[in-house]
């Protein structure tokens, strides 16, 4: 195999996970055409593989996260049909999670991001740690009162159409390589999907990124953002962090719930 190559591998992988991984990437990288971030190349795939292009990293700059920022809003503009769209030419289960314990992640034809937040992303993932032990039915009642709540909360990000998001944005998803002008960020490892554009923004935002701040005047340069936006952070993050209790328990149980209670107050 070429040393510009990277195999990644899982034994008993679940069904079709390496593949939409894949299908992911190419789908986010259609929008490179068009000024959207480098997406790490895709070279194959198998049942228990992904073959990828090798990424030499570099130390971001503050010129490179505002380019970043521009692009990614770019590519959020080449959108998606649905909100809960695969990617395209993928048919099969989605994922969401780390490599040793992907959840699926639901996949449909919602045209209203409501819907699509509350029915497609927040109650499965708290079913699921319901289902677990790590989540209990009272966890699940307030996880509905911010769903019934989802339409007040969402305010004017509601009307936005579905835009194309990379799914899993923290910061170990975004590298930064030397490219033909400088450093550049490259994605990888995303869970792709028809999506709303701050729930990229809000993963930004989760575990810290350097220089956000750059990322964000870069972004808002392209397509600013509706106005409230930096209030619905925590909205946005509350399914990624559901996610993190299904698949670490601990603090992050009590950290949803905190989210829960303060979404609701």
């Amino acid at each position: 195999m070429s040393d510009a190559v990277y195999r990644k591998s899982r034994g008993w992988a679940p069904q079709g996970f390496f593949e939409c991984e894949g299908r992911g990437l190419q789908w986010l990288g259609q929008a490179h055409a068009n000024g959207g971030p480098r997406v790490v190349k895709v070279f194959n795939w198998g049942d228990d593989y992904l073959d990828i292009e090798r990424v030499e990293p570099a130390s971001p700059t503050p010129k490179a996260a505002f380019a970043f920022g521009a692009a990614l809003a770019r590519m959020h503009d080449t959108g998606a049909q649905f909100f809960g769209s695969a990617p395209q030419g993928y048919d099969g289960t989605c994922y969401f999670g780390p490599l040793q314990d992907p959840v699926p992640m639901d996949t449909g034809e919602w045209t209203d991001v409501t819907t699509y937040y509350g029915e497609g992303r927040i109650l499965p993932m708290v079913r699921l740690g319901v289902e677990r032990g790590v989540l209990g039915n009272a966890d699940l009642d307030l996880a509905q009162h911010v769903v019934d709540a989802l339409p007040d909360l969402l305010g004017p990000a509601a009307s936005d159409k579905p835009a194309r998001v990379h799914g899993d944005l923290w910061s170990g998803n975004v590298m930064w390589t030397h490219g033909n002008d400088g450093v550049e960020a490259i994605l990888i490892d995303p869970a792709a999907h028809g999506g709303h554009r701050e729930e990229d923004l809000a993963m930004l935002h989760l575990f810290g990124m350097p220089y956000l701040s750059e990322i964000m005047d870069g972004y808002m340069s392209v397509h600013p953002l509706k106005s409230g936006y930096q209030d619905r952070y925590t909205l946005w993050q509350l399914y990624p962090i559901a996610g993190h209790c299904v698949f670490f328990g601990g603090g992050y149980v009590s950290e949803f719930r905190q989210m829960c209670t303060s979404l609701l107050g």
